[in-house]
């Protein structure tokens, strides 16, 4: 099938074709969704372990002597509570309070950090960035070129990366990397992920994708591992309720609605949207982000209506059949009045509305190192 030669493509896209992956448009990039099939991928990552390519992801160094003071100006997160080698997730917010995006915050040393952002808000990010830096004396670079990206995802993960390095991964907590060789690769060895299950991101110099890749895979082999498109880690994210970009997040949603009101730090001085968050706080959320499973046969996708004895009160912001559990399930934006646990609604799906029920999240208890 011909690809679209004006998307990007990862330097692992030959070896993705080669495997007999169908490539897909994501986000700019000729990307696999599947290999298998979505199904074995991903109960692949649940039970043994999986590769993800997540070389589409950006990077932006930040450095200089206001390099904190700057970040923590630029997201609602609390920077200052970062030590060398951990790393913190946060929105990053527009002056209304709309999300610019959701990123990873690596902190190197005091004056040098890396952001890990979506590949769909690479450029958009990148110029936000910029601009909001130019009262610190910082320097911005987008290093997304040069930094290849692999995440190695469930319970076997940890035993099969430690095999190809001399860094004691036990060592590495949940949300900390280290830097060291993987493969004789100079790599930021980073427990994160976004499975659920334990597992590794790997960032390294692009020119070493391609082995690297193969090397894992070929080591792989006695943990029973498996390429894992994107297909996979859609549905693995949204078992474990993870919030997507595009989905959950976007320009016009509100981070606390979607339940990211653990990362708005509103006691810190400032941060760029703190007024008009503060603000949504105390008058009170109109709308919640909650779990619901069908109870009946349905696959519930974005922008489904969720309704209440026949009237809307929200929408769906990412469904999908859960491989686990076997059976339809999703996110949604609904009224407040009706986010409880147990409440009974309906998604309409195509012209049938389809019985549901509020659940607590996430849908499948999280696997990650604590």
């Amino acid at each position: 099938m011909p690809q679209d030669s004006s998307l990007k493509h990862t330097p692992l896209y030959s070896v993705h074709v080669e495997l007999g992956a169908k490539i897909v448009p994501f986000a700019g990039w000729n990307m696999p969704i599947q290999y298998a099939g979505l199904m074995q991928e991903h109960l692949a990552v649940r039970k043994s372990c999986g590769i993800f390519d997540v070389s589409h992801m950006g990077e932006v160094e930040i450095t200089g002597k206001d390099a904190e003071s700057f970040l923590q100006n630029l997201i609602p997160n609390d920077v200052t509570k970062l030590k060398d080698e951990s790393v913190l997730y946060s929105p990053m917010c527009y002056e209304n309070g709309g999300v610019v995006d959701d990123l990873l915050v690596y902190r190197m040393a005091q004056d040098r950090y890396m952001l890990c952002i979506n590949a769909s808000n690479t450029d958009k990010d990148f110029q936000w960035i910029v601009e909001n830096s130019k009262a610190f004396d910082v320097d911005v670079a987008n290093i997304s070129d040069r930094t290849a990206q692999l995440a190695i995802q469930g319970p076997n993960a940890e035993a099969l990366i430690q095999k190809l390095t001399d860094v004691s991964l036990k060592d590495i907590e949940y949300y900390h990397f280290k830097i060291g060789k993987v493969d004789q690769v100079e790599c930021i060895i980073s427990r994160t992920g976004y499975t659920g299950e334990d597992g590794f991101e790997l960032y390294f110099d692009t020119e070493k994708a391609e082995a690297m890749f193969r090397k894992v895979m070929e080591v792989g082999k006695e943990f029973d591992i498996e390429p894992i498109g994107l297909g996979a880690r859609d549905t693995l994210r949204l078992e474990v309720a993870y919030p997507l970009y595009g989905n959950e997040l976007s320009a016009e949603s509100n981070p606390l609605e979607a339940g990211l009101g653990w990362t708005i730090k509103l006691d810190k001085d400032n941060f760029v949207g703190k007024e008009p968050l503060a603000a949504s706080k105390e008058k009170g959320l109109e709308k919640k982000l909650v779990g619901i499973k069908l109870l009946e046969r349905g696959v519930p996708r974005s922008h489904y209506s969720v309704t209440k004895d026949g009237k809307k009160i929200g929408e769906v912001t990412s469904g999908t059949f859960s491989p686990t559990l076997g059976l339809g399930i999703a996110l949604a934006l609904v009224d407040k009045e009706y986010s409880k646990v147990g409440e009974s609604l309906n998604v309409e799906i195509r012209k049938q509305s389809v019985p549901a029920e509020v659940v607590k999240l996430p849908f499948v208890p999280r696997s990650v190192k604590k």
